[in-house]
């Protein structure tokens, strides 16, 4: 016979202590650490520990007891299950200490190096309406939260209560007099919004988002209400059914939008109905500049690998960075926070040339840029540099680095694509020159050991090291420690009301 799980405790008049990882916060109980969300330091609380480990718990805040004195209110009306903007209510000067504090802790204690001072962080220009792109999903089945799933249960009790009692059917007027009800069963609704983590096949409906400008709520609120009046169908991703699968939105600095509908026709069609429903967010919405589609009959949403077709307008939209032009396609990366992303770049540029003394027999020193993206980086420096080498895996990507240069009249860039591990290597050094310096943006994962031997061999006189990920920097800190001294660390806020952050660091040759 199995044993019982013993319950796990609720935890009562707790005090919130500090903030932890992933935008959670933490506490002390029995020598355990646990982690709780959507609370802040200084909080008063009950807690309901919902996992427990050897080292550490998990919990839920179930009832504030008292608020802390550090506290924001937060302005959005999904904050709490939506996970996107985990620290609203943290206000915007208290999210820069801990992630300042963040980038200080993981580079001294995953990296082990010697650090200068820091620099102060750099808060974002804007904390809300900042990002220029969002991704929305659209599901036959929303998510609901706690006290909609307590109610939609409510709901089906008395309507069986009321079929019992009288023989009537849900839906007849005497089942309906004493049922709770929101009209229909709200479980079977179909939404667009965000993914709920955990719940992978169910959508968060959203129908107020404060991290880009409003035209782009009025957009996909437009959408949804056209779909269900028109009776078109919403992707079930279990069963790969439904015809309105993704909605991507994107703006930019030069004031153009685009927006690029992912469907998944069906045996009978459904051509006609998508075209319906974009010939409307057409003529309702002129600000449309690229309006294009796919059909994705994948598993899953990823666009790399699609063709994407215009319906309407171009297929791509122009960003603005100090005087150049930068070409944005369906599939280009570019930072998502357009106005920060010039203070990120201008913090790189800065590390790259400032007082540097080449030692090439030309003024102006040779850059690589690795993993360059669309080349933003790379063209955005290509004025102080002989020449700037980009390096990016994605095919598409350099092809949009390469029309970057074109359409500003840049002619000292070369682009390469292809693993970065692969193509930089001792040959390829050979062959275009050692670097006086290397520009690096890598992923979240960081660089392949082997890219960093690479650069270690070819010694540049210093290494911009970008990142969105402080502890896997710290971790590559670490190996080019050997021969690179961290002469100077900017963090940089991309991501306000998010645990998330960038940070900049200068080593120089030791």
């Amino acid at each position: 016979m199995a044993r019982k799980k013993k319950p796990l405790p609720i935890l009562e008049n707790v005090t919130i202590e500090a903030v932890a990882a992933e935008g959670k916060c933490l506490f002390h109980w029995n020598e355990l650490v646990v982690f709780v969300p959507f609370c802040v330091p200084g909080d008063i609380v009950d807690v309901q520990i919902r996992r427990k480990k050897h080292s550490f718990a998990e919990g839920e805040v179930v009832r504030f007891i008292e608020y802390s004195k550090v506290r924001a209110i937060p302005f959005c009306q999904h904050f709490g299950v939506c996970g996107g903007c985990k620290w609203q209510n943290l206000p915007y000067e208290e999210q820069l200490k801990f992630k300042h504090q963040q980038v200080f802790d993981q580079l001294h204690r995953i990296g082990k190096v010697k650090l200068p001072e820091f620099r102060p962080i750099l808060g974002s220009v804007k904390t809300q309406e900042y990002r220029n792109k969002l991704d929305f999903g659209c599901a036959n089945k929303r998510y609901l939260t706690k006290e909609q799933f307590e109610n939609e249960e409510l709901r089906m009790k008395n309507e069986e209560s009321a079929t019992a009692l009288d023989g009537s059917t849900p839906g007849t007027a005497a089942a309906n007099s004493t049922l709770y009800t929101l009209n229909s069963s709200l479980k079977d609704h179909p939404a667009i919004g965000f993914h709920i983590t955990g719940a992978f096949d169910k959508i968060l409906p959203i129908e107020k988002c404060w991290l880009m400008d409003d035209l782009h709520n009025q957009i996909r609120n437009e959408v949804r209400d056209y779909a269900i009046s028109n009776g078109l169908s919403f992707f079930d991703l279990r069963a790969q059914v439904g015809l309105l699968r993704d909605v991507i939105i994107r703006n930019s600095a030069s004031g153009e939008w685009m927006v690029i509908f992912q469907f998944h026709y069906d045996e009978t069609g459904g051509q006609q109905e998508a075209f319906g429903l974009m010939q409307h967010i057409a003529d309702k919405f002129p600000q449309i500049t690229s309006l294009m589609y796919l059909d994705n009959q994948k598993c899953n949403d990823t666009i790399g690998d699609q063709d994407i077709l215009v319906f309407k307008g171009k297929d791509h939209i122009y960003e603005l960075m100090e005087d150049l032009k930068f070409k944005v396609g369906p599939k280009s990366f570019y930072q998502t926070n357009t106005e920060q992303a010039y203070h990120l770049y201008s913090v790189a540029r800065e590390f790259a040339f400032s007082n540097l003394k080449p030692q090439t027999s030309d003024i102006k020193p040779l850059v690589y840029d690795l993993y360059t993206g669309t080349g933003t980086i790379a063209n955005f420096v290509a004025r102080y540099a002989r020449q700037v080498i980009g390096i990016e895996y994605v095919p598409e990507a350099i092809e949009d680095a390469k029309i970057n240069s074109e359409i500003n009249g840049i002619n000292n860039t070369l682009f390469y694509a292809g693993d970065m591990k692969d193509i930089l290597n001792d040959d390829f050094i050979a062959e275009h020159g050692r670097p006086d310096v290397i520009i690096t943006d890598p992923p979240r994962a960081g660089m392949h050991p082997d890219v960093v031997k690479t650069i270690l061999r070819a010694a540049p006189e210093r290494i911009v090291y970008v990142s969105c990920n402080p502890a896997t920097q710290a971790r590559d800190l670490q190996t080019l420690d050997e021969q690179y001294e961290v002469v100077a660390v900017q963090p940089v806020d991309m991501f306000p009301h998010t645990p998330h952050v960038e940070n900049v660091v200068l080593l120089t040759r030791r």
